[in-house]
């Protein structure tokens, strides 16, 4: 019985360990800042960056508001789109439907076309798609409130909306 319970200790200790090793590093933490000398500042005021359609005029149609939807979608993720020509072959290409509320605020995302490769490009679109939001009321637009939009992937795994590429 004690052999047993020695190949149980042993294993569940590999196992642990393997666990562990599957983890990734954590980084460093960054150093404690060091005290100011003199009195103490006021807190400079946190900047207010209005949303990308702050100025936008309001879409007459839904064909308007796909354009303007997707040019949000670019100034909302400068690090994760590209501008330049759409490559040859393009490394993925979901298809994401998005349902809006009246206000503009994302209701849900749905996935209408996962790539068979770079799945993890669905993840990233939608997540573009939630710090593009919202974007712009569409309560005077017909129902229901919801379009699609097709990212266009490249290999660095950045973006193109598929509307500013017509």
């Amino acid at each position: 019985m004690r052999c047993i319970e020695r190949v149980r200790t042993v294993a569940g200790a590999v196992g642990l360990l393997m666990l562990a090793a599957c983890t990734p590093p954590r980084p460093p933490s960054p150093p404690a800042p060091a005290a100011p000398a003199g009195p103490p500042r006021a807190a400079a005021p946190t900047p207010h960056w209005p949303s990308p359609l702050a100025a936008t005029p309001r879409a007459r149609n839904w064909d308007e508001f796909k354009l303007v939807a997707a040019r949000q979608l670019v100034a909302a993720n400068p690090d994760l789109t590209y501008s330049d020509k759409v490559p040859d072959p393009l490394l993925a290409i979901p298809v994401l439907e998005i349902e809006l509320n009246g206000d503009g605020s994302v209701r849900r995302v749905s996935v209408q076309r996962q790539p068979s490769q770079a799945r993890d490009t669905v993840q990233l679109a939608i997540d573009a798609v939630h710090r593009a939001a919202p974007f712009g009321a569409v309560s005077h637009l017909p129902r229901p409130w919801k379009y699609s939009e097709v990212f266009l992937f490249r290999d660095d795994r950045r973006f193109k909306p598929r509307m500013l590429d017509q």
